[in-house]
């Protein structure tokens, strides 16, 4: 029977299925941080179990960890007493932990594929919703709660309803200046916040075939943010290249074996697809968003949407978020003053994401009304930057760079944004807050973010490249 690239993975790992209800789920890898794990470790405890699968759980600190100055105590309480948790609960269920000074330590969705742990035809889980970025590498991954984790721990398996299929083809060649996270904004924009509830999404066609693993992760990363379960893409030879040599990849015949298997991982010509979705690559611009949720974008030289013509539902959703914003319907964005911008996260904060904005600023100094934090997303893309002389270009341009963590991604470490204060962001949301209490964020690619820690407003990429 033909099948999807999503069914041959999840049928495979099917353990049991219940009529009528869920499947049992077997879980490949299960990726813990010191935020969500905390609760699920007590409830082992308290129920006297041990952990089922130790060998298939990675463990890092990184969404509250401090990203200047790692190597002295934690300050801040809140995340000194979640990370000193972490470090008890892998000691005592005898896990490794790539923590504060570990070189291996990173947001856990740069750390996976970058050590060469994420593979195609997985299953993994992590307590976050930005999990679906593995998917790049033809995996099923998505984000679970806390009493997930908590069941992943107990029994390595998961209680999952099978999601419905989407797949959102991209054709065509980009444009200039347009990059991946561009790609993920314009879907999103095109259906909505929750356009994509229900369905886990393959993302094809040629524009996609056509990026990096890096921009595929960009990709998929987002996929949540249009309400999907996952987003991911099938593996082809630019995967099998990044993945060939890792620390944790398969080597010499065992590699040639996993190889010959993830070949096989497609979706078949006659499979059924329950939403399909064809986007012209030609059609997509430089993105930035103007509201409070990822859907709310539109291209850099648009004007803000005006209201009257929608639903009262969502007009008033839209009018709130304005108001939050301080922005005007009909208005321009571009040329409007910023005053931060964040280069980082687990969408935007790998190597090649920071080479893209080394090249735009090489020579250049930056604005001097705008704060700018690079922010890279692991302790081995840090070292990498270092290496190559990219801390220099950037710090030769008056930017900050600081130490591997999600940062200034979301409210919940030291790394804010002043409340009142527009920032311009690589991250993936833009919710009331998400960036510290009254923050306004924008989002946007790399290449965007760069362009206005130069000019210090809202800039179209492309007339700054030319």
């Amino acid at each position: 029977m033909a099948k999807t690239l999503f069914e041959k993975i999840w049928d495979k790992h099917v353990v049991k299925s219940i009529p009528g209800g869920p499947d049992v789920l077997y879980i490949d890898k299960h990726f813990i941080h010191e935020v969500t794990s905390p609760q699920a470790f007590a409830g082992l405890e308290k129920r006297r179990l041990p952990l089922f699968r130790p060998q298939q759980i990675v463990a890092t600190a990184d969404h509250n960890v401090p990203t200047i100055n790692q190597h002295l105590p934690i300050r801040d309480q809140l995340s000194k007493h979640q990370v000193d948790q972490l470090i008890e609960n892998c000691k005592k269920f005898g896990l490794e932990l790539y923590g504060l000074g570990h070189p291996f330590q990173g947001i856990v969705h740069v750390i996976g594929p970058e050590l060469g742990i994420t593979q195609p035809g997985m299953t993994i889980v992590c307590g976050d919703s930005h999990t679906s970025t593995h998917g790049a590498f033809g995996s099923i991954a998505f984000g679970i709660g806390t009493s997930e984790v908590e069941m992943v721990f107990a029994s390595q398996c998961l209680l999952q309803m099978k999601p419905k299929r989407m797949r959102i083809n991209v054709e065509g060649e980009l444009n200039k200046g347009v990059v991946s996270k561009d790609i993920i904004l314009y879907i999103i924009s095109l259906i909505s916040a929750s356009g994509a509830t229900g369905y886990f999404v393959e993302y094809a066609g040629s524009a996609i075939r056509s990026l990096s693993m890096e921009a595929r992760m960009t990709v998929c990363n987002m996929s949540i943010e249009m309400g999907a379960r996952g987003g991911m893409i099938a593996p082809d030879e630019t995967t099998f290249e990044y993945l060939k040599g890792r620390p944790f990849a398969p080597q010499g015949e065992e590699w040639e074996k996993k190889v010959a298997q993830w070949k096989e991982l497609y979706s078949d010509a006659d499979a059924v697809i329950d939403k399909e979705i064809t986007i012209n690559a030609a059609d997509i611009e430089p993105m930035i968003t103007y509201g409070t949720n990822p859907g709310l974008g539109m291209a850099i030289n648009s004007l803000i949407p005006a209201t009257e013509t929608l639903p009262e539902g969502e007009r008033k959703n839209i009018i709130k978020a304005l108001q939050y914003m301080g922005l005007e319907e009909g208005k321009p964005l571009k040329g409007m003053r910023v005053q931060n911008v964040f280069i980082g996260s687990c969408t935007n904060s790998r190597i090649e994401d920071l080479r893209l904005v080394a090249d735009m600023v090489k020579g250049k100094k930056k604005n001097e009304h705008v704060k700018v934090m690079i922010v890279p997303g692991s302790q081995q893309v840090a070292a990498q930057a270092k290496a190559e002389g990219l801390n220099q270009i950037f710090e030769e341009a008056g930017f900050e760079v600081r130490q591997a963590g999600c940062s200034a991604c979301l409210g919940m470490n030291e790394d804010k944004v002043p409340a009142g204060e527009y920032c311009i962001s690589t991250s993936n949301r833009n919710f009331e807050g998400r960036q510290g209490a009254g923050a306004r964020t924008l989002l946007a690619s790399p290449l965007t973010a760069a362009a206005a820690a130069i000019t210090g407003v809202v800039t179209d990429v492309r007339e700054f490249l030319s």
